[in-house]
This record gives C-alpha cells, structure tokens and sequence, in this order.
C-alpha cells in the first residue's frame, strides 16, 4: 500500500482539494481529503485517442518510453501503416512489442488496407480478414475508415467491414476531411462516429451536431489545434485530443498531449474541459481500461507542478512509477527487425519525362500546362494549378527559381516504371528528400531540385531498404528505419536527434516547410484531396480518378 498527497484534480467532479491517494495492487483503494504542505498535482494520466505509433519511427516499446515521459498513459493506436505494408504479420508485430512496456496501447483494425485500389500496398485486408480480426479481443476497434465514397455510396466490401464492427460491438472511427450535408449524414447513418480530420471550425461543428465526436489533432504536419480549440469550451462532451502523426523529434522536444493541455489554458479553456477532452472522453467512448481517479480504478495517474506549466513529475500506470525525475523507470530490449522490401535501384532513364510529340513547335497556342500538386504547410489536403513547365533537351525538369520541383513515386514491392509529377512549395534550391514512409501503401517518395538528385536519394533508400533521405547527390544524410521501412528499434532520443539533423539539411537546402518529411508522405495519400501522386499516376481526388499530368486544354 501506498499513499501519495497533493492537490488532487477530480477531472470528473471537477474540483481541486488538498488530499491524498492510496494504491494497492494496482487499483486506487482510497482517495481521500487531508491537510499536508505538499504543493504538486495529482490528477489522471493522459489519453491519445488516435495515434499511428509508426509515424514516431520508432516501435511501440520505443514509443511507450517517449509517451509515458509526457504524463500519457494509454494511446488508440491504428496500426495501419504496418499493415499497409505487412498485412496482418505487422498487427502481430506491433500488439507483441507492445506488450513489452507498461504503456496502455489499445489497437484497433485497420478498415482500409489498401486505402484505395488506385496503389500498389504490400498487403490486403479484405472484409473476411477484418472480420476474422475483429474477432480477436485485444484488437479493440474499426480504425478509420477512411474511404468515406465508399460508405456514402455503401459499396458492399465497405459496409460488410462495418457491419462487422457493429456485430462484435466494436467502435467504428470515422475519417471524412471536407465532408459536409448529406454525404455527411450517410456517413454518420453507418455508424462511424469520431472524425479527426476536420480542418474548418464550421466543418467540426457541424460533425458535432450531427452526432460525431471531434478528435482534434495536432501531430507534426497536420496541426488544427489553432482552429478548433474552441470546441474544447463550446462542446465538451464532444471533443478529443489527438497527435494523429507525430515524429520524434515533436514528441520528445514539443510534447505529447501535455502540450495542449498547456496551449489551451494560453487559450483560456476551462481546465477540466481540457482534461475531459484529454482523458474522460477518450476512456468513456471506447470502453478503455483505463483509470480515471476514482476509487476502484487502475492507478493510472500523473503528478505535476502546476496545472500551468503542466510540466510531469511522475507518471504511474496500474500502480507502478514508470516515469520519475526525468527517467523513464522500465527497459526496453532491442527487438529484431521485419520489413517488406523489394526494389532495386534506378537511374536516370527511369525519372526522364520527355515532352510529349506535338506540344513543342507543332501546337497551335503553344505548349500545354502541367497539373502541378500544391502542398501547404501544416494540411494534409493540397492544391493544384496549371502551370507551363520547365523543358530543357526535350525534358520536363524541376525549376527550383519557382519552386515547380519534381516529384516521384515508385514501388517499394516491385520494380514497376517509376511515376512522375510535379510539386509547389516544397523550396528546395538544391539537393533532394526522398522516405519510405509515403500513406498510405508506404511506396518510395522523392522530391528534388535535378534528376541526378532525385536518383542518388532514392538508390540510398534502397540500400537501407527504407527510411529517410536528404541531400544533393554528392552529400547525402539518412535515417535507415529497419522495421518495414517506417520504425527504427534505436531510443527515441537516437532517432529523434538523427531525424532533426535530416530536417535542418533540409533547410539548409531551401526547404521552409515544418515538417517537410511529414508533409512529403501525404502527397501520394489519395484518399485526402485534391491532387495527388501514387505509384499508379496522377490522381485527383476529388474526381476520384486518375489524370493526365498535361492540362486538356
């Protein structure tokens, strides 16, 4: 038996009183009030309600050290980019790393595996598998379901995977940028009920009143904190926190969901509007084993200084301290690594785009515009124009002078053509980025200033088989992630370090975007609009189609 005094945090009475709890064996037997000079709070450990544990680059064991660091004490964690690329073998890998530290990670299916039949993935869950894995109790949830056109016109592979969610009584989560009226409304009818998409207050909002619960994210390139914290006050029963994808170098020196606990009391939220959006939310919607300081729950608690500066002390999760004083309190043994790698090398034939016959000299009005792909820094969604090209010996090339840059994607799981297109706002004057980390089928992205730069950074991923690249041909620094091109099995402090070196190159290089590798993998993501590059071509996603890279007119 223990007893820990301070000010206690009753995040669902919502007050604060001098106090004392008691823990044994793993439960709180006792919380009560009591006179002491102790100064620092005691009140329920943190709650992730959506997470891709693979976008920190590091296992979950790895992970769990980051976390429990920054007062979280359980994560809803989707495992579909491991599955994108590894099938059900990857969900295996990651519930057994899991496993592996205190850490409370509740994972769900993936829904969409592929995310589209538009890319090449390493793997299929089709309705039977999710079915068959839906079954299994420590799979806990129908993970986002993120092709919203297939529920809204309720293709019968789509609804079949719901329905079997609904007949193990599993929650459904929901992923719907953009959607509004009555699309919407059908989505929500088929029993999808979180969003954590929405990128308009208005868009939100409307979720909210039609039933949905508003997970708001803010990972390390998707960032609507700014936009939808008011929510947190105006519909509290109603809204979660989130990190959705968060790199390394984020959790450890930006924070976890402590940092918007801070940045919503900067804001003015109510306190225990933010900790029901942190905490009571996420453990009531989805049925968590998870304790929220009362008698009789898990003692899954945190103590920190002031609710102000919010800066964790303690971290304890059934009973145990596993974050104290700076250090985490548990260790984590290297894991081996799995991967699914297959391509080879190219060269500089296979990135060329000849003008096509007929645009130069023979066509009246001139050369045709080029679709070119508009990223934006901190959105997942992008842009398009039309814009004439840069042709040099009868080639389309990146034009650094106005940032029309070249971008490329090509198979991880064959040596199929490499496909081309073109990107604005990416601000490399130089040099390259490439990663195997591209949503969602996990395919070989690259960005570059010249041909040559482009080839050299995709040929480094292929002798690492996966992992990230920067530099100009002849200066080239990476990141090699081991487990199936997306996770490392170093410490999190290891690869957080490495990852901030490749970022601030990227930099150097020209680039001005935060997250530049986090952006770079949602540009083949052709579920979230508006035009997009995979492994297949150019696609509109808006029209849900493919595109030709030159303009009809």
């Amino acid at each position: 038996m223990k007893k820990y005094p301070g000010i206690i945090v009753d995040a669902v009475s919502r007050r604060q009183f001098k106090g004392e709890i008691t823990v044994e064996d793993g439960k709180i037997i006792r919380v009560e009030e009591k006179e002491h000079d102790h100064e620092q709070y005691i009140l329920p450990g943190l709650v992730d309600a959506h997470v891709h544990i693979e976008s920190s680059m590091t296992v979950p064991s790895v992970f769990a050290r980051m976390a429990v660091a920054k007062g979280t004490v359980a994560v809803v964690s989707d495992p579909h980019e491991i599955a994108n690329v590894m099938g059900e073998e990857g969900i295996d890998y990651m519930l057994e790393d899991a496993q592996r530290s205190p850490l409370k990670v509740f994972f769900g299916v993936p829904s969409c595996v592929p995310a589209t039949p538009f890319e090449s993935a390493g793997a299929v869950l089709d309705a039977a598998a999710v079915d068959r894995l839906l079954a299994r109790n420590e799979l806990c949830y129908l993970s986002e379901m993120m092709n919203f056109p297939g529920v809204v016109l309720g293709f019968p592979e789509v609804i079949a995977k719901l329905e079997s969610a609904k007949k193990y009584g599993k929650v459904i989560d929901g992923h719907a940028p953009g959607l509004r009226g009555t699309d919407l409304q059908k989505y929500i009818r088929a029993g999808i009920s979180t969003d954590h998409e929405s990128f308009t207050y208005e868009e939100a909002a409307e979720k909210i009143k039609l039933g949905m619960k508003i997970l708001i994210r803010e990972g390390s390139s998707a960032r609507n904190f700014e936009t939808l914290y008011s929510l947190i006050d105006e519909y509290p029963e109603a809204v979660m926190l989130c990190t959705d994808d968060s790199h390394p170098d984020t959790l450890i020196y930006e924070g976890h969901i402590d940092k918007l606990i801070r940045r919503g009391q900067e804001k003015g939220l109510d306190i225990y509007n933010l900790l029901r959006a942190a905490v009571i939310n996420p453990v009531e919607h989805y049925g968590l084993d998870v304790g929220l300081m009362r008698e009789g729950d898990p003692a899954d608690f945190i103590i920190v200084d002031d609710l102000k500066s919010f800066n964790v002390l303690s971290t304890f999760i059934d009973g145990e301290c596993v974050y104290e004083n700076g250090k985490v309190l548990f260790p984590v043994e290297k894991v081996p690594a799995k991967n699914v790698f297959k391509r080879k090398k190219i060269s500089i034939d296979d990135v060329k785009l000849a003008v096509p016959a007929g645009e130069i000299g023979d066509r009246k009005g001139g050369m045709r515009k080029i679709r070119v792909i508009v990223a934006r820094d901190g959105e997942l969604v992008t842009g398009q124009e039309l814009i004439l090209p840069k042709v040099e010996n009868g080639n389309l090339v990146s034009d650094p002078g106005r940032d029309i840059l070249k971008i490329v994607v090509l198979s991880r799981y064959a040596d199929d053509p490499v496909q081309i297109g073109f990107i604005k706002n990416i601000g490399l004057k130089k040099g390259a980025i490439a990663s195997s980390i591209a949503h969602d089928s996990h395919n070989i992205i690259a960005v570059g200033a010249t041909d040559k730069d482009i080839v050299e950074a995709v040929n480094r991923l292929v002798e690492n088989k996966g992992g990230v690249v920067v530099g100009t041909a002849e200066n080239l620094l990476d990141l090699p992630l081991e487990v199936a091109g997306l996770m490392s099995t170093l410490e999190g402090a290891e690869v957080a370090s490495r990852y901030r070196l490749l970022n601030e190159e990227a930099r150097k290089l020209g680039n001005s975007l935060e997250s530049p590798f986090m952006t770079l993998a949602f540009m083949s993501l052709l579920v979230i609009p508006e035009l997009k590059l995979g492994d297949k071509g150019l696609f509109d996603v808006t029209k849900f189609e493919f595109v030709e890279l030159f303009s009809e007119v």
